[in-house]
């Protein structure tokens, strides 16, 4: 018996088989690696258990005992969580403010930089300018590159001239003396070379 005939004869059977056979094949098509997902699943649940945009916020502005519940909010919550803890970014650097000649200036940029700890990416600008506070130093892309040694142009804009061109270096205050973890980087995913040894 042909498929034609088959189908004209017994079409609510024939029906029946080729929806059979379209759900083996699709599910056999189908697998459980996670790695094949190519979005975010919205049926799992996640749990944040870090997060870091730009370096020493919990570090320097929050006692050891509030990292984890730093880490465990959202951007939007630090505000209110820095005032419940008593940590206020520009008023903690005020606090050295005039011992280190930093200047209003210096003050309020960090202030708007660090708090909320989130990165600002300014996508109307040019890309090739992309960098840790380039947005805030010289009207840039913003973000953060592979290649940026975050830690250091932190330190130099506290302790340095980076913010303010008038302001007093601090010497061996604008480093943290460590060389890049990273030797090289691919330019295909996932960027990064295996860890070191």
């Amino acid at each position: 018996m042909t498929l034609t005939k088959f189908v004209s004869a017994t079409p609510k059977r024939a029906m029946a088989a080729l929806m059979s056979l379209a759900l083996v094949v699709a599910a056999s098509a189908c697998n459980d690696n996670s790695s094949a997902l190519t979005g975010v699943d919205i049926n799992r649940v996640y749990t944040q258990i870090d997060r870091l945009g730009n370096p020493l916020v919990s570090e320097v502005f929050f006692p050891k005992r509030d990292h984890g519940l730093h880490n465990s909010k959202s951007p939007i919550d630090d505000t209110k969580l820095m005032a419940d803890r008593g940590t206020d970014v520009p008023g903690h650097i005020r606090t050295f403010a005039s011992a280190f000649g930093r200047s209003e200036k210096i003050i309020s940029t960090l202030g708007a930089v660090l708090a909320p700890d989130e990165l600002l990416v300014f996508p109307n600008r040019a890309p090739a300018t992309a960098g840790w506070l380039s947005w805030a130093l010289s009207n840039g892309y913003g973000g953060r590159k592979l290649t940026d040694d975050v830690v250091d142009t932190g330190l130099s804009a506290v302790f340095g001239n980076v913010l303010d061109a008038s302001a007093p270096v601090l010497p061996g205050l604008t480093s943290d003396n460590v060389p890049p973890s990273v030797r090289s980087f691919s330019p295909s995913f996932p960027y990064l070379e295996s860890p070191r040894p």
